[in-house]
């Protein structure tokens, strides 16, 4: 097993946490890990990306042209990363903000209204943890323990209170998938 994923949008939208966390449960899952983040100096409101790979095998190298998964948050992310989903992946991305829909036919494509269902728990820090939900239950790839063990430890511990939120708003993401 081994899938290559990204995960782009803006900066302050919990893109490098999310790949964090992912990065986390893999390992707490006991698979071969590689997690590279990519951003500009302006880091809140500028373009982010997080680049995992997540393998049963040891990843020879963490730079990719292709992914097996992009969730793409944002327009410019949609432009960037529809083309380079491997024929047969899967493109998961929040139509809010996004202006022109994906035209990919090789590709499984998910639309995930995490905005609104961020809002809708009445807290906006949830709206990654709404994404990554969606994608583990398309990509079953970690275990959902492992995933919030994985919160857990990139969470500072002075935030552990919203870990039950947290945990919700990833059952949340898997329904909404």
């Amino acid at each position: 097993m081994k899938e290559e994923i990204v995960i782009a949008g803006f900066g302050g939208q919990g893109v490098l946490s999310m790949g964090k966390i992912l990065a986390y449960a893999g390992l707490m899952d006991n698979l071969e890990v590689t997690w590279m983040p990519s951003y500009g100096p302006e880091q809140r409101g500028g373009t982010a990306n997080v680049t995992v790979i997540l393998s049963d095998k040891p990843i020879s190298s963490p730079v990719l042209d292709s992914f097996d998964t992009a969730v793409v948050l944002n327009q410019q992310s949609l432009d960037k990363f529809e083309s380079k989903v491997k024929p047969g992946g899967t493109l998961i991305y929040d139509p809010s903000g996004i202006h022109h829909l994906p035209t990919r036919t090789d590709i499984t494509v998910v639309a995930v209204d995490a905005t609104t269902a961020a809002i809708e728990m009445k807290n906006s820090k949830t709206y990654n943890m709404i994404l990554l939900g969606a994608l583990l239950k398309l990509r079953p790839i970690v275990d959902t323990d492992a995933v919030i063990r994985g919160l857990k430890k990139t969470l500072p511990e002075r935030h552990h209170h919203l870990l039950p939120l947290n945990e919700q708003a990833l059952r949340k993401g898997m329904e909404l998938a």
